[in-house]
């Protein structure tokens, strides 16, 4: 009977202690969002709404966001066989190719080249592009980069070998 006194009144202890509710106000509501620790949250969307991080770049031609080495490969004309795309420029055309837009190495803004008509020249400023074995890009009378005409990476060495 003595153990059965003590189960009632322990019972009794716990269910008889207030609990005590910490209401929040409404007003004093937090709205912070928490990510976890790894978690890196980057918005580095442009302008025009394209993704930087992802290698997205607006397109003024196209009016559209395009991958930044995407288009014809011109290499550095010191350099033909360059296997490093951050050195090369790349050039994107519009619809009926009156205009060729030139994204430049090293450069966060494209510049855009116009023609007379077809069989012409690229001109703007002293920059031209010139349709030869593929295309030329000059700035004056100086070539600077150059490429077979060809949309994409340009494989510059091989990792298989003829065997004998």
């Amino acid at each position: 009977m003595k153990k059965f006194s003590v189960l009632i009144l322990v019972m009794f202890a716990v269910s008889s202690c207030k609990l005590t509710d910490q209401k929040e106000d409404p007003k004093e509501i937090k709205t912070t969002r928490t990510f976890p620790k790894d978690t890196v949250v980057v918005n580095d969307k442009d302008e025009n709404g394209c993704l930087a991080s992802a290698g997205y770049v607006w397109s003024k031609v196209n009016k559209e966001c395009v991958k930044g080495f995407s288009g014809i490969q011109l290499n550095p004309i010191d350099k033909p066989d360059n296997g490093d795309e951050t050195l090369s420029a790349y050039v994107l055309f519009n619809e009926d190719a009156s205009k060729a837009e030139i994204f430049l190495p090293k450069d966060t803004t494209s510049i855009v080249l116009s023609r007379a008509s077809e069989g012409k020249l690229w001109i703007l400023n002293d920059w031209q592009l010139i349709p030869w074995k593929g295309y030329v890009l000059k700035k004056g009378e100086v070539n600077k980069f150059a490429g077979d005409g060809e949309i994409g990476k340009k494989v510059t060495d091989s990792d298989t070998q003829e065997q004998n």
